[in-house]
């Protein structure tokens, strides 16, 4: 898929050279085929996120910003690369210049991402939870969200949020294994025992149950000293 992926990113490069006519001066399908264009370069930048080339992205954003300036979406995009390599303080810079009137989501959203890469939990809660107002169906967000709960100590909200997720998003593993963690931290253990013996792979539900032992144990660490450090 990749020998595939850069050339036509090669040839948008290309077609987003040209300069743009004015668009009083556009007719509605041209200003319809910029828009697909614009929207497919995005789609590709993050394709190469996804394939682990975040360098490579923002190369690509680079170019994209150049010809579509002020892209929420692109800024968004580029926050999340940031964090694939871990500049958490750029990253945390650039999230703070976001609009804060968005209506989408996405702000509130990468902010719950830069919070979760400082492991400043309680933060991350709040803007999860302000990112699904605006999109309440998210798995993915409701996962985050989720698991920042977790996180704060909140083991059985933590459960509840993430049987959302579950169940809207049955077959995710992320989801699965974060609410099985979540049910073991919660001391329901008899619960996570039964969702995981529905796993019908033995080799698979062995390694996570060890896994999830091994997560809770640290967790569980972790929490006890943070309340000791806690005036």
């Amino acid at each position: 898929m990749r020998g595939h992926t850069l050339p036509l990113l090669a040839a948008l490069c290309a077609a987003l050279a040209i300069p743009a006519a004015p668009a009083a001066a556009r007719s509605g399908s041209e200003l319809q085929i910029a828009g697909s264009t614009k929207a497919l370069y995005l789609m590709l930048i993050h394709q190469a996120r996804a394939d682990g080339r975040a360098r490579a992205a923002l190369a690509y954003l680079d170019d994209f910003e150049r010809q579509y300036p002020g892209e929420l979406d692109a800024r968004v995009l580029r926050i999340n690369c940031l964090l694939d390599l871990g500049q958490i303080d750029y990253a945390a810079t650039l999230a703070d210049q976001l609009p804060d009137n968005d209506r989408t989501g996405k702000v509130s959203l990468i902010r719950g991402h830069v919070q979760t890469a400082r492991q400043q939990w309680g933060e991350a809660v709040a803007h999860y939870h302000d990112a699904l107002r605006a999109n309440p169906a998210d798995p993915l967000t409701i996962n985050a969200m989720g698991y920042a709960q977790l996180r704060t100590g909140q083991a059985n909200a933590a459960v509840e949020t993430l049987k959302r997720a579950a169940d809207l998003a049955p077959r995710d593993a992320v989801v699965r294994n974060n609410l099985l963690l979540a049910l073991t931290m919660a001391g329901r253990t008899a619960e996570a025992g039964t969702r995981l013996h529905a796993i019908r792979d033995p080799q698979v539900r062995e390694r996570l149950q060890r896994q999830i032992t091994e997560q809770s144990l640290q967790l569980a660490a972790l929490q006890e000293q943070s309340a000791q450090e806690t005036p």
